[in-house]
């Protein structure tokens, strides 16, 4: 059987990986051509994950089987109308998948079915002063239909917001953005499974970010347990299932954002994918369940082992974990740590860079930035930040002047 993966980057590898060790053929779709899932796919294509007409010739010229992604949004929405069109299996609808990648269609569904959302607005170009009369600033603009931050601003007046229009939609395929008033918190992700409409929770982390000037909710690493799973999992869990009702989600991965301040939980964003932080990298060290395998066991219409799954329990999960997605100052790498020097290291599961030597790292504004990950876990939260300590002691991106690039008091953090 073949299966067409939506993306080649660092956050489809280990699902290429997975789905060629349980014996299927791999189609590449990333119109980068240096994509490293190219690599070790059986063929590739250079067409966008955002293009469904690309994909579909792709599929088709392939015969593929299966189409699916792995952590990135969009291509959530092509693969659902890639398989609708070519009669493939179909975890999720094409109008599910339309309502979790679409922000104007997610957050009229939160309004209409009362899920609790920071007060918003769907701006056209030519909005009006009086449109944002009753917003408190600042404000947080988003362009409807994107990934990874990017065109995500925190500003403090419609004047920013007309300044910062035309950017906010050259990462957008829509000609409206959206705002949002900003909404002081603290983000939780939910990552779980559905099996006919009922969902099990998998982990529920503390998504820790920072800012850089206006460019805010850059994720810099993730922590299990979640600091709020105690207070909140009652909340979370009737909540998390409120959603896939109203969202109609029947089948498939789950990764759910949540925000917690004084207002209490507000969903921020919902998708039906595994999540962008490795997470099917460490979910079968963390829960036992191997969520990567699920996932090419649905795309291909195949039957899905749940036992893991059935036995799982979140609550009973004495586990602590960090996936930490590192930045850098910007510059030009000499020399830096190899991934296999920091495997070595103690509790380490997985490392990996993003920016090879000679390469440049950019400035910061959005997730594409990173400079690379690692994933340590531990039995309790001492020994983790031990752990992640002594990785960061050892991890080095050096430039022509010698100065380590890494930064990583922005990891530190939990």
């Amino acid at each position: 059987m073949r299966l067409l993966i939506l993306g080649g980057g660092s956050g489809q590898l280990s699902l290429i990986k997975k789905a060629k060790e349980m014996g299927y053929q791999v189609v590449i779709s990333d119109y980068y051509s240096d994509a490293p899932g190219k690599k070790i796919a059986d063929f590739a294509s250079d067409s966008s994950t955002f293009d469904y007409k690309a994909n579909l010739k792709t599929a088709r010229k392939y015969r593929v089987d299966g189409v699916l992604t792995s952590g990135t949004d969009q291509p959530v929405y092509t693969a659902a109308q890639v398989a609708e069109r070519l009669n493939l299996n179909q975890y999720i609808s094409v109008e599910t998948a339309e309502a979790v990648t679409n922000k104007k269609v997610m957050k009229n569904k939160f309004s209409a079915a009362e899920i609790p959302t920071v007060k918003y607005k769907i701006l056209p170009q030519n909005f009006s002063e009086q449109d944002l009369n009753d917003f408190k600033r600042p404000l947080v603009v988003k362009p409807l239909d994107s990934q990874g931050q990017r065109g995500v601003f925190k500003l403090d007046s419609t004047a920013q917001i007309r300044e910062k229009f035309n950017e906010v939609l050259s990462f957008s395929r829509e000609n409206e953005i959206l705002v949002e008033e900003y909404y002081k918190s603290d983000e939780i992700t939910v990552s779980g499974w559905v099996i006919d409409g009922r969902s099990k929770l998998l982990t529920v982390t503390d998504r820790l970010r920072f800012e850089e000037d206006m460019h805010i909710g850059i994720c810099s690493s993730h922590f299990f347990p979640s600091k709020y799973l105690k207070e909140y999992r009652e909340q979370i869990e009737k909540l998390s299932q409120k959603i896939i009702d109203e969202f109609a989600i029947e089948n498939g991965p789950i990764y759910f954002q949540f925000l917690i301040g004084e207002k209490g939980i507000k969903v921020n964003e919902i998708a039906c994918r595994i999540g962008g932080a490795y997470e099917g990298d460490f979910m079968p060290q963390l829960t036992g369940v191997d969520i990567l395998k699920m996932m090419v066991q649905l795309a291909a219409g195949e039957k899905i082992d749940s036992s893991a799954l059935n036995s799982y329990s979140l609550e009973d999960n004495l586990k602590y974990l960090s996936s930490q997605l590192f930045f850098a100052e910007p510059g030009k790498i000499i020399e830096r740590t190899s991934s296999s020097e920091l495997l070595k290291l103690t509790g380490v599961l997985k490392a990996g860079f993003n920016y090879q030597p000679g390469e440049r790292i950019p400035n910061i504004e959005n997730a594409t930035a990173r400079a690379g990950y690692f994933i340590a876990a531990a039995d309790n939260k001492k020994d983790l930040r031990q752990r992640v300590t002594a990785v960061y002691d050892n991890l080095k991106i050096r430039d022509q002047n010698g100065k380590n690039l890494v930064l990583r008091e922005i990891g530190e953090n939990f």
